[in-house]
Formats: C-alpha cells, structure tokens, sequence
C-alpha cells in the first residue's frame, strides 16, 4: 500500500487569498501558467501582473478581464442598493463618467452616493434598485 504524497504548494503560493492580487497568484499557480501567460491573457504587461501580485491594485478597466481570469469574483455582493451599485461598477470596470449616463445621472452625484458622503432619498434608492434590475 502506498501512502499519498503530501502537496507542497509552491514558494508564496496564498492558500487563503486576501487580495485581488493573491488570487491571481493562486488562480495563476493552480493553473500552471507563467506571468507573461496571464498578461497576455488580461491584455497587460508581465510587470503590470507582478505588480499585481505584489500588492497594486488592478486600475478599474482592468477588472473585467481579471473577472474573466479567475472564473469568479472574490468580493460578495452587498444586499444594501448603494453597496449593489458600487459592486456592479467594480465588476464591470465602469468609471463614474460611463455609468451615470447608463442611469441618466451626474457622475458627481453617483460619487457623492458610492463615497457615502450624501445618502440618496428614497426615490433615488428606488431608482437605483429599477436600475440594477433591470440589468438581470
């Protein structure tokens, strides 16, 4: 009878991603893939995936494509409407000047809602939530 082999996941392998970074990392190892793979995968630069890996954010444009990388989304979508649209802005890649036309508003307005600095009324909420339904 033969015993199985212990895995030894690879040097900065993360086994409980925290960023967005990690889990590129991980989906990248599991997939055996090397950086210059994903970037052209992505559409990036290979420095731009170690950047990533390292600890920089991926700029909003990119989201989308890292979406499509991992085959998930590593956030959870909030139940609250204000909390729903900014997920639905973060995995689409929208900037705030491309989505306030898609809901017929100012981007400063959807920037003083997604910030929390003012909170929108009841009507507005309402909109909001016609809105992301309508999406699905």
């Amino acid at each position: 009878m033969t015993l199985p082999r212990r895995i030894i996941p690879p040097k900065g392998y993360p086994l409980e991603p925290r960023s967005l970074g990690e889990h590129i990392r991980k989906r990248r190892l599991d997939l055996g893939l090397l950086q210059i793979e994903v970037a052209v995968e992505i559409g990036v630069t290979e420095s731009t995936v170690w950047n990533w890996e390292h600890g920089t954010e991926p700029e909003l444009i990119h989201i989308p494509a890292v979406l499509a990388f991992l085959g998930y989304v590593p956030w959870e979508c909030p139940d609250d409407p204000v909390g729903r649209l900014a997920y639905f802005k973060k995995v689409t890649g929208l900037s705030l000047r491309r989505l306030g036309p898609l809901m017929g508003r100012d981007p400063e307005q959807l920037e003083d809602w997604l910030s929390g600095r003012v909170k929108p009324c009841e009507r507005n909420l309402l909109q909001i939530k016609k809105f992301l339904e309508d999406l699905i």
